[in-house]
């Protein structure tokens, strides 16, 4: 069984995703497998936080070269999570504005 820790890897920490803090939306590297509603609950029991939305972006795997040597990136799953209006922020992104 998925725990809440399973589901959610880690933040994402770009230009564009500490922008989005403003407007209480955040964004975290999720299971591939993990659905909307689980991401939710996930986020919801690990930060304690009132989540209002959740939009899920899948990011494929791309081709990379080391000389000869070719291989692929991994496919990556992000979730964008949108909090209600009067819930708490989240603590782990507080320093990074």
């Amino acid at each position: 069984m998925k725990t809440a820790y399973d589901i959610i890897k880690k933040p994402v920490i770009t230009e564009a995703s500490m922008a989005g803090i403003a407007e209480n939306k955040y964004v975290f590297e999720v299971m591939m497998s993990a659905n909307k509603v689980e991401i939710k609950k996930a986020v919801e029991e690990i930060f304690g936080v009132q989540v209002a939305s959740v939009n899920t972006v899948k990011l494929p795997a791309k081709n990379k070269r080391m000389g000869i040597h070719v291989g692929k990136t991994t496919a990556k799953k992000k979730a964008i999570v949108t909090l209600k209006e009067g819930s708490k922020p989240i603590e782990i992104f507080e320093g990074m504005i």
